[in-house]
């Protein structure tokens, strides 16, 4: 598991709180109504988002255990919860993994290609 790019590290800062604000509108309308249907405009602009998330992922193994929303389908609220809770879940991991306190200049930084580890 490569340790990911800058470019991959400022899309998920940028991204991640998109994601948040997804799950919990998400979960605030499966509150009201879990069976709901979720409208294929929402649909594709949840996978726009998964997509470029995706890429930030690159190899990391969580990626066998997320997927993006069936847009022909059209899920119901509950089922788009569960899945962008997967999603953040994967994505938590994929932070700790590569984030952290860097010994050198004891700062919380991305460990990155272009900024290893030291």
């Amino acid at each position: 598991m490569a340790q990911p790019t800058e470019e991959q590290a400022e899309t998920y800062d940028r991204l991640v709180p998109m994601l948040t604000a997804a799950h919990r509108e998400m979960s605030d309308l499966s509150k009201k109504k879990q069976d709901g249907i979720v409208n294929s405009l929402k649909i594709r602009n949840i996978n726009r988002l998964l997509d470029e998330l995706l890429k930030v992922l690159g190899d990391d193994p969580s990626r066998d255990f997320i997927e993006k929303l069936d847009e022909d389908t059209l899920p119901q609220n509950s089922d788009v919860v569960l899945l962008l809770s997967q999603w953040q879940a994967a994505l938590g991991q994929f932070k700790r993994r590569h984030y952290g306190r860097d010994r050198a200049t004891f700062e919380d930084r991305w460990f990155t290609v272009e900024n290893p580890r030291s």
